[in-house]
């Protein structure tokens, strides 16, 4: 079990801040595909992963990253200063 965090647009699309996921993904990329095939509502969310980051356990992290000992996983998209 994973608890997965949304932020900002990714919040609003999936409709949700959080949830707890039972997951079989090796990797984030393999948790994304899992959510995106539930509903369309995180197919939209997750469609372009150019426009999005990942953290594990509150540390950056690539798509293909290791799930394994991961207790949560936040998709936000990227921040720009100014």
């Amino acid at each position: 079990m994973v608890e997965v965090v949304y932020f900002a647009w990714v919040r609003e699309r999936i409709g949700l801040p959080r949830e707890r996921v039972e997951t079989g993904a090796a990797t984030v990329a393999d948790l994304v595909a899992e959510l995106a095939a539930r509903e369309p509502r995180y197919a939209a969310a997750f469609a372009d992963l150019g426009a999005l980051r990942v953290a594990l356990d509150q540390e950056l992290a690539e798509f293909d990253a290791p799930l394994a000992g991961v207790r949560e996983v936040a998709f936000f998209p990227p921040m720009t200063g100014g």
